[in-house]
Formats: C-alpha cells, sequence, structure tokens
C-alpha cells in the first residue's frame, strides 16, 4: 500500500498548536494544557458577561425600590417590553446611576400608555 501524504488540515492543526504554546511565558505547555486553556477562557469570557447582566440588573433593581419609583423590577422589565422602548439592561443601568431623572422620566413613559389592571395580570 502506498503512502498518503497528510494535506493542509494537520499542518494547520500543529501550526496553530504551536502558535498557542508559543504565546504562554515559561516552559514548553504540552497540549493537554493548551486545550485546558482554551476551555478555561472560553468559560471564563461567559462567565463574565453572566456577572455583568447581575450586576445591570442589581443596579436597575436598586435603582427603582429606592429612588421615586416604587416599583417592581420584572414588571418595570415587562413593562418596557410591552411599550417595545429599545432599552437594553446595560442602558438602563448607565441611567440609572447617571441620571435618575432620566430614568424616573423613562417610568412615567410606561406608565402612561400601559394599563395597570393589564400589567399586574387582573382582567
Amino acid at each position: 500500500m502506498t503512502r498518503t501524504r497528510r494535506g493542509y488540515i494537520a499542518r494547520r492543526r500543529r501550526r496553530k498548536a504551536r502558535s498557542f504554546i508559543s504565546s504562554f511565558r515559561g516552559g514548553l505547555l504540552k497540549t493537554q494544557q493548551d486545550i485546558r486553556a482554551l476551555a478555561s477562557s472560553h468559560r471564563d469570557r461567559n462567565g463574565q458577561k453572566r456577572n455583568f447582566r447581575r450586576l445591570w440588573i442589581t443596579r436597575i433593581n436598586s435603582e427603582i425600590r429606592d429612588g421615586w419609583i416604587y416599583y417592581n423590577y420584572s414588571k418595570f422589565i415587562h413593562d418596557i417590553y410591552k411599550r417595545q422602548l429599545l432599552l437594553n439592561r446595560k442602558i438602563l443601568a448607565q441611567i440609572a446611576i447617571a441620571n435618575k431623572n432620566c430614568l424616573y422620566l423613562i417610568f412615567n413613559e410606561i406608565i402612561k400608555k400601559v394599563n395597570w389592571k393589564e400589567s399586574a395580570g387582573v382582567l
């Protein structure tokens, strides 16, 4: 049986492993450590997104309950989606910290248009 030459796929895989190893400080890393490092970086990036979302939710909730607005976070988000306002949690958290009056204006816009009975789920 004749010998088959490997194509570009194996070369590309080995080149990728070599470039990945060369980016680390210290001695040589084994491929097992490379795989683990890649998995950890992927996991931690997703964890960071989760943590920021939790932080934004906490900031919005504290401002809603604290200031002039005594409202529930889940009802607030529900009414924002019902009104079709294009404000995500990150922007709302920044508004809550920087300019509380603006958050109050947003709340008033929501309250004007949303029926209280529909919002509370009582029909």
